[in-house]
């Protein structure tokens, strides 16, 4: 029986060549959804081909809450010191209760108007830049968000489906354990999340991204979602994250004819 899953494609506008590899993958029909980061300048020529590809294809547009990475914030960095903090600082403080959660709401309020001026309408979806919206008091803040800019967009639920979660380091693991009851929660706010997770592995490991497909295309429910990390190598990639080489990996499997026969293989339909 066809199943339908999201495959999402995390990062959109943090570089140049991140944001052509999605776009191609797209009108291979490879990827169904992408998601944007909002913090960066000239996004504008990005956002207007994303929409051209988006008329093509159908293909979901949605907001990537950046609280985390080192970049300059639009309006406040959640823990006051001018820039947006490391993943691990800022899980410490949501956890210790010492985020400023007002300069939290700011950016979050921020990067939903500033997804708007851009694409001239709500995200289909929302998630966060290293899963920062599951985080405690952060989570709260992106339903009520999310529900009042975008109460059509479903909620991305990171917690991993029972038998995709092979090869997940502690970092993935932690994430899948931080994400527990944010469907439940999402419910609860009149929003809707996807019914399964997978994608989350060690970038260390070169070889690992054809199992994590494999087994997420075999594994996941009907409404699951697939998140993946495609680019192509520039020079602005290289200055602003340390993820380079795996994403051409992971555009060349996601490109491959062997992705498209799995595809065909699990009777997958990208919706």
């Amino acid at each position: 029986m066809a199943r339908r899953i999201v495959i999402c494609a995390d990062d959109y506008g943090l570089a140049p060549g991140v944001s052509r590899a999605i776009r191609e993958l797209a009108l291979a029909g490879r990827l169904n959804a992408t998601s944007v980061m909002t913090l960066f300048p000239d996004l504008e020529g990005e956002a207007e081909a994303l929409l051209q590809v988006g008329e093509a294809t159908d293909l979901g547009i949605g907001l990537h809450l950046t609280l985390t990475g080192g970049f300059a914030p639009l309006v406040a960095a959640p823990t006051g010191a001018g820039r947006l903090p490391g993943l691990r600082d800022l899980i410490v403080k949501a956890h210790l209760r010492r985020l400023d959660l007002a300069a939290v709401e700011d950016e979050i309020e921020a990067q939903f108007s500033a997804f708007s001026a851009l694409f001239g309408r709500p995200p289909s979806h929302v998630d966060g830049h290293q899963h920062a919206h599951v985080l405690p008091g952060i989570r709260a803040l992106v339903l009520r968000a999310t529900r009042r800019h975008a109460p059509s967009a479903w909620l991305r639920d990171s917690s991993p489906s029972s038998g995709v979660g092979e090869g997940l380091d502690l970092k993935g693991k932690l994430i899948g354990l931080f994400s527990a009851g944010l469907r439940r929660d999402a419910t609860a706010a009149g929003l809707t999340a996807n019914t399964g997770f997978a994608g989350a592995y060690s970038f260390n490991d070169a070889n690992a991204f054809q199992a994590v497909l494999a087994r997420a295309l075999a594994r996941l429910p009907d409404g699951g979602a697939v998140m993946v990390h495609p680019g192509h190598v520039d020079a602005v990639l290289a200055a602003r994250d340390p993820i380079t080489g795996q994403r051409e990996a992971e555009y060349q499997a996601l490109a491959g004819s062997a992705f498209g026969k799995l595809l065909e293989k699990n009777e997958i339909v990208l919706r």
